[in-house]
């Protein structure tokens, strides 16, 4: 089986459980709109990982909220994610916000608007 392969399954598998822990975590950051782990890009050697954040909230600087309170708990969201995955070593992490759903959203509008006229 190619490496690549399994090092994507090993990405989706780190994004599934970076979403359920962040999901518990009670940080009002966090809960002020609707937080999504885009991707992760993790290294081959599991030592670091990228995780793009997006957010769609009501404040307009949820996002970098969010990312802000994600990079406070890094640490503990490493401790749980190694937990939960049963790995010795867990990747460290680094929080980037990823704003290509909101630039979605308004290339969206900007078509809307073109179909109307």
């Amino acid at each position: 089986m190619p490496r690549n392969s399994k090092h994507g399954r090993m990405n989706e598998e780190i994004r599934r459980e970076l979403i359920a822990i962040i999901g518990e975590m009670k940080d009002p950051r966090l809960t002020a709109g609707l937080l999504t782990v885009m991707r992760v890009e993790a290294a081959p050697d599991l030592s670091s990982a990228k995780v793009y954040i997006s957010m769609m909230g009501e404040k307009e600087n949820a996002l970098q909220e969010a990312v802000t309170a994600l990079r406070k708990a890094a640490g503990h969201v490493r401790s749980e994610l190694g937990r939960r995955m049963h790995i010795r070593r867990s990747p460290e992490l680094l929080f980037v916000a990823d704003d290509g759903s909101a630039y979605a959203m308004h290339i969206n509008e900007i078509i809307k608007g073109l179909e109307e006229e």
